[in-house]
């Protein structure tokens, strides 16, 4: 019978200076002794202060991150063929989502292997929950295309379809960026468009704050280099 994958959240947010702190993940991880993770240090870390009871010398780490092939991916679960139960470890939030994996979650069920989603954070549901968007029709489009022009044309599409579909509309960005995209967002939108930055979430400088563009406008905003989601609705 093939072992089940087990695809672990961890919390969006930790702070690793504080040597006493510990956090949890679901205990199924004290017996697991294969994980498949986008960096080995930063798993090892996570392992560590949430209290992994194995021997972390003898764990197995296989790494699958945004520079991995497609025909990597059969290799990583060729274990739970032969019965092994497997954790497919986020670095933060929910595997998946916003996060690499969904090519190893694929690949289990065209094997038969039973996939066990575990209860933890996600930014995005938590910037959708904070926001006062609309949670029952939304899209998560991920990152935005870089190139201005494109970008541009993008952020309109997407006003667009708030305003035909009803639907919250979430992206992301890599945080060096974040003011780039919050100028080209209130240049371009229509001021009566809302827009919702959920930054630095479960943190001490958590914030969620939700205005309309013309009030983003007048507010002058500087955007921190801090992890942030971006959410516009109507």
């Amino acid at each position: 019978m093939p072992g089940k994958l087990f695809l672990i959240p961890v919390p969006v947010y930790f702070d690793y200076t504080d040597k006493t702190a510990v956090f949890f993940i679901d205990p199924i991880i004290h017996r697991l002794k294969t994980f498949i993770v986008e960096d080995v240090k930063t798993a090892r870390r996570i392992l560590i202060r949430a209290g992994y009871s194995l021997d972390i010398h003898e764990t197995r780490f296989l790494v699958y991150n945004e520079h991995s092939k497609s025909h990597e991916v059969k290799a990583l679960i060729d274990n739970c063929l032969e019965g092994e139960d497997i954790g497919l470890m986020s670095e933060s939030g929910m595997p998946c989502i916003a996060d690499p994996g969904s090519l190893v979650v694929k690949m289990a069920h065209s094997l038969g292997i039973r996939v066990i989603p575990l209860s933890g954070d996600s930014s995005v549901n938590l910037a959708l929950m904070g926001s006062g968007f609309n949670g029952q029709r939304f899209c998560f489009h991920g990152y935005l295309p870089i190139e201005k022009q494109t970008r541009i044309k993008t952020l309109k599409e997407l006003e667009q379809h708030i305003f035909q579909s009803d639907q919250t509309q979430i992206f992301i960005e890599t945080p060096y960026r974040n003011q780039q995209l919050f100028d080209i967002i209130i240049q371009v939108l229509s001021g009566s468009t809302w827009l919702c930055i959920a930054s630095s979430l479960k943190s001490p400088e958590e914030s969620i704050e939700s205005k309309s563009i013309a009030e983003w406008r007048k507010s002058k905003h500087e955007m921190k280099k801090n992890p942030a989601v971006f959410l516009l609705y109507k």
